[in-house]
């Protein structure tokens, strides 16, 4: 008798338990069905820092929405159809891929990204990252399952623009994680370099620092949202890991920050500046929040990327 209570009980914790698991992996991984923004529809991120900048982001969305484009997708390797939005500034330009932040989607977090793009006289393709925008699927992996994607898109860009194209890959949050991410992985010499905008250290480094924020138990809590990945989602959130990768990256990195960031520190570029076994630079800007360097200081945001870029092709041709 006392064996089956036992077993009652223990059943019940282990369902509990699953439960929690479960509902973690809801909270921080799962994407819900997205639908199409109507015409007059704009979706700019929450919070006050933007606010300032909020009527400059919706002139930059309704003027890539009047642009010519052409939509464009491709297959992950795990069978996603994954969506993007190429905008040409000229046939034979470089190429810049950009990839959107956490919850994000190349509408909201890059239309200002197109026109920093054509100010140097880049060719620009904004992606949807999986589960995400237009694209297709369920679970946000933080950068490991998405890097891949990343690898796709550029294969995609070669074939479809010429094996002379040169690809610059470009991030912000998550996105900054994704192609620092896919830099540490062996990628197709057309890639010349890295720009990496407010990017995190690792999936488990920016996940303890919000649930420090909220005043959450950091180990118990975070525990639950690694098994939750493992279990429900697939991946490993350990592999998330932009640290590790820059260290073995061999083309030139950018990191670019806001030095008033409350979400992903500004720290966190410093680190992987610090660690980056590549060709590297770093700006960071006074008084900017999250994802937000560029409306803050573009002079400087320009000069930055112009000065970089300048530098590794200076050292290329020397080579």
């Amino acid at each position: 008798m006392y064996v089956y209570i036992i077993l009652g009980v223990l059943g019940g914790l282990l369902f509990l338990m699953l439960l929690a698991v479960l509902f973690c992996f809801l909270l921080v991984f799962y994407s819900p069905k997205r639908r199409e923004r109507g015409p007059d529809e704009y979706d700019i991120p929450k919070g006050n820092v933007y606010e300032p900048f909020r009527d400059e982001m919706i002139d930059w969305i309704k003027e890539c929405r009047a642009m010519p484009r052409e939509l464009v997708e491709i297959k992950s390797h795990d069978g996603l159809t994954l969506r993007g939005i190429y905008y040409e500034y000229k046939k034979g330009a470089p190429l810049e891929i950009l990839f959107h932040g956490y919850r994000g989607d190349s509408e909201r977090d890059l239309a200002g990204g197109v026109f920093r793009c054509h100010a140097l006289c880049r060719n620009v393709l904004l992606v949807d990252q999986r589960a995400s925008g237009r694209s297709d699927g369920r679970v946000i992996t933080f950068g490991v399952k998405e890097k891949l994607d990343c690898l796709r898109w550029v294969d995609f860009a070669i074939e479809k623009f010429g094996e002379d194209t040169e690809i610059v890959i470009t991030g912000v949050s998550m996105g900054a994680a994704t192609v620092m991410l896919a830099a540490g992985e062996a990628l197709k010499p057309q890639v010349k370099c890295v720009l990496a905008d407010c990017g995190y250290t690792s999936g488990e480094d920016i996940i303890k620092k919000v649930l420090k924020d909220i005043h959450l138990p950091v180990s118990l809590f975070y525990s639950l949202i690694k098994l939750g990945a493992r279990l429900f989602g697939g991946f490993d959130i350990s592999l998330a890991s932009p640290i590790e990768a820059v260290k073995k990256c061999k083309i030139p990195v950018i990191f670019i920050h806001g030095e008033n960031d409350g979400f992903v520190p500004c720290e966190m570029s410093r680190e992987l500046y610090g660690e980056c076994a590549a060709e590297k630079a770093i700006f960071t800007v006074p008084g900017a929040a999250h994802g937000l360097a560029f409306p803050v200081d573009r002079e400087g945001y320009f000069k930055a990327l112009k000065d970089f870029e300048s530098a590794w092709r200076n050292k290329s041709e020397l080579n």
